[in-house]
């Protein structure tokens, strides 16, 4: 077996880790030439956080994907470049509504050059990935343009929140469907779509990729409490000083109201109060640690995840197959 890529992914045929490992390579020289500006200080400031890495998650769907088709199809690595545009995209217009100082383990943009820099940075990422999608088809530019909307309107209702009477849980994990899933979905798309691939298989890859979006959304959730910033490679706790009630801090809301246990009610007070404060933040992420309600959401991510992987039931047993069944499991170890 080979391992391939960050999430350890071992790929048991020779054919397929070479074909995913040239992909990925050919993705990353996309990714720099698409960053690339006439004006330096641009290409410094797009290329910032695909300089620093990451797991190129979705381009790695997209290369598998694309084996139940033709992997060599010339759409292929432009549409990974594409998502992975996106994704990057979105991290820098993220960080500035979480005020975020680390990403992937570097000083983020809105750190370095400021909030306008990072968000204008970003819509320049948006606009490469669009000037790519373009020469993809219409198709291509219609399944991009519906994810983004998605993608948006996730964004959105995370920061309304639910509506009276919505019940909180049940309202954040329709926020991950659109926020996350649903690029992860296109990942899956793209790559069966540009192969090739039969419109059954694609329809099935496409349902793969957003539960194992919301899966991998949630695992994080998971581990911007229960990591440190090694492993995560941002500031633990982000979204809690930010307010942000993901998935453990729900949970706990939920207990609380259910069971009305003081220590519970204690610690949403502290969750309630000022978490800019660097000790209450540090009470608070120590208690939700050790805190069942962590435990729940690490439930609730090996549903999403093993939901992911009954999805791909109908499809022939390749190794692609195979490897993205594994990384359903490599999802739901990242949580611990």
């Amino acid at each position: 077996m080979t391992v391939v890529g960050p999430f350890g992914l071992s790929v048991r045929d020779q054919a397929l880790e070479a074909d995913v490992q040239a992909g990925l390579t050919a993705v990353e020289e996309g990714l720099l030439e698409a960053t690339k500006s006439e004006v330096p200080f641009i290409t410094e400031a797009a290329q910032h956080l695909v300089r620093a890495g990451g797991k190129r998650f979705r381009p790695l769907l997209v290369m598998l994907t694309a084996q139940f088709g033709d992997p060599y199809a010339p759409g292929v690595v432009p549409s990974a470049v594409v998502v992975e545009l996106t994704h990057l995209a979105t991290l820098y217009h993220d960080d500035v509504m979480d005020e975020a100082a680390v990403r992937r383990g570097v000083p983020s943009a809105n750190t370095r050059w400021g909030n306008s820099v990072a968000v204008l940075t970003g819509d320049f990422l948006f606009a490469r990935a669009s000037h790519i999608l373009a020469d993809l088809g219409p198709e291509a530019v219609r399944v991009q343009a519906e994810a983004f909307e998605r993608l948006v309107t996730g964004q959105i209702l995370e920061t309304a929140g639910p509506q009276d009477g919505r019940d909180p849980v049940e309202h954040y994990l329709d926020v991950l469907s659109g926020k996350t899933g649903s690029l992860v979905a296109v990942s899956c798309r793209f790559g069966a779509m540009m192969s090739g691939a039969d419109e059954t298989v694609v329809d099935v890859l496409t349902q793969y990729g957003e539960r194992l979006g919301v899966a991998f959304q949630l695992a994080d959730d998971v581990l911007d409490i229960a990591s440190d910033s090694h492993e995560s490679g941002k500031t633990p706790g982000t979204d809690l000083r930010e307010g942000i009630p993901t998935l453990p801090v729900l949970r706990l809301r939920e207990r609380a109201a259910r069971l009305g246990l003081a220590e519970d009610i204690a610690l949403c007070e502290l969750l309630d109060s000022d978490l800019s404060d660097d000790a209450r933040h540090a009470e608070a992420l120590a208690a939700l640690r050790v805190h069942p309600a962590l435990e729940q959401a690490r439930r609730d991510t090996v549903r999403y995840a093993e939901d992911a992987r009954a999805a791909l039931a109908p499809l022939p047993d390749l190794d692609a197959k195979a490897a993205l069944m594994e990384l359903c499991d490599a999802v739901v170890h990242r949580a611990g």
